[in-house]
């Protein structure tokens, strides 16, 4: 006769007499561990995901912020007579200007403990 390897069933009809407070006791450590681990391992996980998701977003809007700029210059160079220095000088222009635009919202820092 061949064994099968694996888990061991318990009994179908124990003894009589057979003493269920080590069930009870197994059962509830093991609700004891489940409930540390839902408050622990839970968040930080959400948390792991989060940075990582928004990792991935950051990168990926950079990239696209990077690659609409250059097509915006590919096309400035091709729709704008003369060298591709007019087109980057355009360019230039309207990045100026939109950092001017920038720079003119900023707050100004509040002097604090002076």
């Amino acid at each position: 006769m061949v064994m099968k390897r694996g888990r061991r069933r318990p009994p179908e009809n124990p003894p009589e007499g057979a003493d269920d407070s080590v069930d009870a006791a197994v059962a509830r450590f093991v609700d004891l561990v489940e409930a540390v681990r839902a408050r622990t391992t839970g968040p930080l996980l959400t948390a792991a995901r989060a940075v990582v998701y928004g990792l991935v977003i950051m990168t990926a809007a950079v990239a696209v912020v990077v690659l609409i700029a250059i097509a915006a210059i590919r096309a400035l160079d091709i729709a704008v007579p003369g060298d591709v220095w007019s087109a980057h000088l355009i360019a230039a222009g309207v990045f100026g200007g939109a950092g001017a635009w920038a720079w003119s919202k900023r707050r100004p820092r509040t002097a604090s403990g002076t």
